[in-house]
């Protein structure tokens, strides 16, 4: 008999005899916990399954020093309204200390309209900046030096439009595209499996996100050219097993896709990019980074045959956890931020950015902002946290609930596989089934009570007068309407057209697409204009109804 077994049937048995405990305890991925974890709950040895930090299968961290050499970069997700309002937050972040920017786009210029499109009635500015053409993302940075900053744009559609709106201006600057640091988010999949924000069938869409890969590992060597991101199905509601599983799911999706175009696999693994949720439950968030890094590890080894230690790195941007704001009671919402950072960091994020108190109910002020910032920065400066390397990492349960996510997490994507990968999964709305059910069965717990969320289903209060809220000016539509008519109205009509017809010809064949896009941007072509030449080519993207 174990010591474990002994102790439960002497010391444990005898305090449940007295009382029963609080409920039965499961992980947010659905796990039984066990009461206490030891070493019997090891399942790996520490060499072949921990590793030291930098070295395969970087379960402890793709640095080796990681934050004593330096901390995270510290992100606020921003935008809004016109270029010229978010260029006056982004210096004001900056100015506070902020080390990377990360641009939020409106609705419309995630699904490629321009500003004066009928369709983009009621949107342009809402939840992020407008952005038409070349000279918004000239005006976005105006007085930021674009090869100083890192920047990272949740676009995914048209990402390749953006990307060549953001390396025309630069170059504006006198900034050569080899110069510039960033990440598109450039991840489709999981625009058809959760966010929705696509334009063209899958195939298509593929060749787009291919054609970014190609043309960065050529032109822009410091850029990560996709951010493989759970986050999006996350806040959909997905499980933290499922988050692992769907996202390196579409990592292998990407790969394949390079592959069949024609690429080796280390000329390009080196700049793939991941963008994972940070939720409350603190242990298995960490847990969830640590198994997603060794199982993304594995896969490139072992799978795509990989030689550069590089290639087989997860490195990741997280951003704590919008769905689990509330909108009673939102100075808790800190706490939660809080929580969520912490898991994070010590989880071994490259990158992080922390929503603000008030996100549950309008854009957030630059007050919440900052407090936001000051988060990580507490996190980074005061903490403790950050001054060694996985600090949680021998830990009997975080070690036990590694492995049990990425157990999970396998079994997920032999699923997926079996499928015929992860395009099949959407198309066959696997993945968004799996989805709508985990948010369901979690939506079901916090009615009945089960899940305890404070200030919404318990402990609550009589409604709390809310501060001053951020507003989007009704004027701001009309303004960059105005904009986007001056810049047609004065740029070479014959040059565009050119373009813009060169453009389509080689969407008909098989032609790397991102040089005539860029060539576009060049001359002050809209986004719309440059979408709607690939929509006369590729068509438009209708979802099946999933039940």
């Amino acid at each position: 008999m174990s010591d474990k077994q002994k102790w439960a049937e002497t010391t444990l048995a005898k305090a449940l005899e007295r009382g029963k405990e609080r409920k039965e305890f499961k992980s947010t991925s659905g796990f039984p916990l066990e009461r206490l974890a030891t070493p019997e709950d090891l399942r790996s040895d520490y060499d072949t399954a921990l590793g030291y930090p930098g070295q395969y299968p970087f379960t402890r961290g793709v640095q080796p020093t990681m934050y004593r050499g330096r901390l995270w970069t510290m992100r606020q997700y921003a935008g809004f309204a016109t270029a010229e309002e978010s260029n006056q937050r982004y210096k004001y972040l900056l100015s506070q200390g902020q080390t990377g920017l990360s641009i939020a786009f409106d609705l419309p210029t995630q699904i490629g309209y321009d500003s004066d499109d009928p369709l983009a009635t009621g949107e342009i500015g809402r939840v992020g900046v407008a952005i038409d053409s070349m000279k918004d993302m000239e005006i976005l940075f105006d007085g930021i030096p674009m090869d100083k900053v890192s920047t990272s744009m949740t676009i995914n559609a048209p990402a390749v439009v953006l990307l060549a709106f953001y390396i025309a201006a630069a170059e504006k600057q006198g900034v050569t595209a080899d110069k510039l640091n960033g990440t598109t988010q450039n991840d489709i999949l999981k625009e058809y499996a959760a966010r929705g924000t696509y334009i063209f069938p899958p195939a298509p869409s593929m060749r787009l996100v291919t054609n970014l890969f190609a043309y960065c590992s050529a032109n822009t060597p410091k850029w990560n050219t996709i951010s493989i991101s759970g986050y999006h199905m996350r806040e959909a509601g997905c499980t933290a097993a499922q988050e692992i599983a769907f996202t390196l799911a579409d990592g292998i999706a990407y790969v394949e896709a390079a592959l069949n175009a024609g690429m080796d696999v280390d000329d390009f693994a080196g700049r793939l990019a991941f963008f994972f949720a940070s939720h409350n439950n603190l242990l298995e968030e960490v847990a969830k980074f640590r198994a997603a890094r060794r199982l993304w590890a594995k896969i490139m080894k072992e799978r795509f045959h990989a030689k550069k230690e590089r290639s087989m790195m997860l490195r990741f941007h997280t951003q704590t956890a919008g769905c689990t704001l509330t909108a009673q009671q939102p100075d808790n919402n800190i706490v939660r931020v809080a929580i969520q950072s912490l898991a994070a960091v010590m989880g071994g994020t490259q990158s992080l950015h922390t929503n603000s108190k008030d996100e549950a109910l309008a854009l957030p002020t630059e007050e919440s902002v900052r407090i936001a910032l000051r988060t990580q920065q507490i996190i980074g400066y005061e903490s403790g946290v950050a001054d060694t390397i996985d600090p949680l990492a021998g830990s009997y349960f975080v070690e036990s609930l590694t492995d049990m996510l990425q157990e999970k997490a396998e079994e997920y994507i032999a699923r997926i596989d079996d499928l015929g990968g992860a395009t099949k999964a959407v198309e066959q709305g696997f993945i968004q089934r799996e989805i709508t059910e985990s948010a369901y069965e979690y939506q079901k717990a916090v009615e009945v009570k089960d899940q305890i969320v404070v200030g919404q289903n318990e402990f609550m209060v009589e409604k709390v007068p809310v501060g001053q809220l951020h507003k989007i000016d009704p004027a701001t539509a009309e303004h960059q309407i105005r904009k986007v008519t001056e810049v047609r109205r004065n740029r070479n009509q014959e040059q565009v057209r050119e373009k813009l017809d060169a453009l389509r010809a080689a969407a008909e064949t098989d032609a790397n697409l991102m040089p005539y896009i860029l060539d576009c941007a060049r001359l002050y072509c809209t986004e719309g204009e440059i979408c709607n030449e690939l929509r006369a080519v590729f068509g438009e993207y209708r979802a099946t109804e999933v039940l």
